[in-house]
C-alpha cells in the first residue's frame, strides 16, 4: 500500500488524507445514552481546484531557487486566490535573497512537452517590426503550412487579416500578435516580395515535424572558408542533425562558423551539451564544462514533495530503482542534487572533427536559456575566440524540469548553471561585441544582411565593418532599444519558449 501511496500526485495524496479522516469520524460508536455531545464541525473535503493551488504553493516551497524565506502556507494561503496563475504570479512576486525579476517562470497544459520533441501545431511563421510601420517575416519554419506557401524570411505583411496601412503598425500590434499566434484555425495575408511583387496567401494551421535547423550555408573569406548555421531550438531530436551538418562543414573544410541563434530560446539541456561539444576545441576534453547549482532545499535533500514526481525514462516508462531507501521505483526525491555530487557537473566530450578556430554568434534579446548556456559554456574556455554580434541576449542562467500536477505542467527555476570559470548570474543578459538591430529585409544567408555581414567582415578583416545600408538600417528603424524589447520580446517573442529543461541523465543519491 505504501508503495502505491507513493506515486500519487500530491494533490491526490492531501484528498486521501481528508477521506482518511472522514472515514475513522464516520466508524466511531454513538455515544451512550445520556453523554453529552459536544457538537464538532464537518470536514468539508478540498476540491480539484483548492488543492492544485495547493500544489503550486507546496512545490514552489521546497523547490523554487528563491524559496528562501517564503511565507507559510498559513500566512500565503494559496485558496485564496481566484485561479491557479494567480497562485503563481504572488510567487513570482514575493521577495527572495538575490532574487531578479522572475520572467521564467510559468504553467503549461503540455504543449511544451510535445514542441522540445519536435512537434508544432501552429502556422510555421512569425513576424516582426523592421520599422513602426514595417511588419516582416520573421522566419519560416521549415516543413510548416507557411513553408508549403514559399514564404520567406524577409517578406513585408502589407495586409494581415484584412487590414493594411495603419491597421497593422506598431499601435496596432496586439492584432497582429493575436492574428499569427492566436488560437484561429487560419490567417491571411498580402506580402510583398523584394522583386516588388505581392501575393495573397491564406495559411492554416496543422500539426507538423519541426525541424529547427532552418538553414546553413558555406563562405568563401579570403582563402578560408567559414560555416553558417541557423538553429532555432534546442529539440531533443535535433542532436543527430546538428553532429552531420558541423561534420559537412569541417569537410568542407571550414574553419570557422557562425552560428545564428537570434530566435533560439533554448530547450533541451541534453542538446545544448551535444552542440557545446561539437563546438568546444578537441584541447579542453575531459575538463569541467559547466557546474549545476540546485536549489538549496534540494542540495540539502529536504525537498520531500518530489517523492511525488517518479522518474520516467525515455520510453514514458517508470525508472527502477532499487538500491536506495525508497522502494523500487525511482523519484525525484531520490536524485543527488549537490553541486558536487555525482551527476551535477558536466565534462567537455568533445563529438566530432570539427575544431573551429573562431565562432560568431548572431543573437539578440530572444536568444535565450540554453543557447545561452552554450556560449557561457564556451567563454569559459575559448573566451577570445567566441564573438557575439546583435543585441544583448536575454538573461536566463537558470533552469527547471517539468512538475507535474493534476493536468498541469508546473516550470519554475529550480537550478543555475556556471562554466569552467564559475562564470553565470547573467540576469541582465550576455552582452554583444557588435550592437547591431535585426535585419528583416534580407532572409537567411544573405551575405548582406546586416548581422551576417558583420561576422563576415571580421572573419576577413579582424573588424565588424558595416555598409552604409547596414547604418541607415539602425538610423531610420524609428524604433528605441526599449520598443525593440517590447515589440520583439515581450509582445511577439513571448509566444516561443524561453528556458532550459534538464532532460540529462539523472543520477542518484545511491546505487
Amino acid at each position: 500500500m505504501i508503495s502505491k501511496l507513493r506515486f500519487l500526485p500530491f494533490n491526490k495524496l492531501i484528498a486521501l488524507t481528508f477521506g482518511v479522516l472522514i472515514f475513522s469520524a464516520s466508524c466511531k460508536k454513538d455515544p451512550k445514552p445520556g453523554t453529552t455531545v459536544t457538537p464538532t464541525t464537518p470536514i468539508v473535503a478540498a476540491t480539484r481546484a483548492e488543492l492544485t493551488k495547493d500544489s503550486i504553493y507546496l512545490y514552489a516551497k521546497e523547490t523554487y531557487y528563491w524559496n528562501e524565506g517564503m511565507p507559510t502556507y498559513g500566512v500565503f494561503k494559496p485558496r485564496s486566490y481566484a485561479n491557479d496563475q494567480a497562485v503563481l504570479d504572488a510567487i513570482i512576486k514575493l521577495p527572495g535573497i538575490n532574487k531578479p525579476t522572475d520572467k521564467y517562470s510559468f504553467l503549461d497544459d503540455g504543449g511544451l512537452s510535445a514542441s522540445l520533441n519536435g512537434v508544432s501545431g501552429d502556422f510555421g511563421f512569425s513576424v516582426s517590426y523592421q520599422t513602426l510601420t514595417d511588419l516582416r517575416i520573421k522566419f519560416v519554419s521549415p516543413n510548416s503550412p507557411a513553408a508549403t506557401t514559399n514564404l520567406k524570411r524577409g517578406y513585408q505583411i502589407i495586409s494581415l487579416n484584412g487590414r493594411s496601412g495603419d491597421g497593422i503598425n506598431y499601435d496596432n500590434r496586439a492584432f497582429v500578435s493575436n492574428a499569427v499566434f492566436g488560437s484561429a484555425n487560419s490567417v491571411s495575408l498580402t506580402i510583398k516580395k523584394p522583386d516588388g511583387s505581392t501575393q495573397d496567401l491564406t495559411i492554416s494551421r496543422a500539426t507538423y515535424a519541426n525541424n529547427p535547423i532552418f538553414a546553413t550555408k558555406l563562405f568563401s573569406v579570403g582563402s578560408k572558408k567559414v560555416g553558417y548555421i541557423v538553429y532555432n531550438s534546442f529539440t531533443t531530436n535535433s542532436g543527430d542533425a546538428l553532429k552531420a551538418e558541423i561534420a559537412k562543414f569541417h569537410t568542407d573544410g571550414a574553419t570557422e562558423l557562425i552560428v545564428d541563434l537570434r530566435y533560439n530560446g533554448g530547450g533541451s539541456v541534453a542538446t545544448a551539451v551535444v552542440l557545446t561539444n561539437l563546438l568546444a576545441p578537441a584541447s579542453v576534453n575531459g575538463q569541467v564544462m559547466y557546474t549545476t547549482y540546485w536549489t538549496k532545499t534540494m542540495q540539502d535533500g529536504l525537498a520531500s514533495i518530489l517523492a511525488n514526481q517518479p522518474l520516467y525514462d525515455k520510453n514514458g516508462k517508470l525508472q527502477t530503482f532499487t538500491g536506495g531507501v525508497n522502494g523500487k521505483w525511482a523519484t525525484f526525491a531520490d536524485i543527488n542534487y549537490k553541486p558536487n555530487g555525482k551527476g551535477n557537473f558536466e565534462n567537455f566530450a568533445k563529438e566530432g572533427s570539427a575544431n573551429f578556430k573562431k565562432i560568431y554568434f548572431l543573437v539578440l534579446g530572444g536568444t535565450a536559456s540554453a543557447s545561452e548556456m552554450v556560449i557561457n559554456n564556451l567563454q569559459g574556455v575559448m573566451n577570445s575566440d567566441i564573438k557575439l554580434i546583435g543585441r544583448k541576449t536575454y538573461g536566463k542562467p537558470v533552469g527547471f524540469f517539468a512538475i507535474k500536477i493534476d493536468k498541469l505542467d508546473l516550470y519554475i527555476p529550480q537550478f543555475e548553471t556556471k562554466n569552467q570559470k564559475n562564470v553565470g548570474g547573467y540576469y541582465n543578459g550576455i552582452a554583444v561585441d557588435k550592437d547591431l538591430p535585426d535585419d528583416l529585409t534580407k532572409d537567411f544567408g544573405d551575405s548582406s544582411e546586416a548581422l551576417l555581414a558583420a561576422a563576415l567582415s571580421y572573419s576577413e578583416k579582424g573588424i565588424f565593418a558595416v555598409n552604409a545600408n547596414n547604418n541607415k538600417l539602425s538610423s531610420l528603424s524609428g524604433m528605441s532599444v526599449t520598443q525593440e524589447k517590447i515589440m520583439n520580446e515581450t509582445l511577439l517573442d513571448k509566444n516561443y519558449f524561453n528556458g532550459m529543461v534538464d532532460d540529462r541523465p539523472k543520477k542518484f543519491k545511491k546505487q
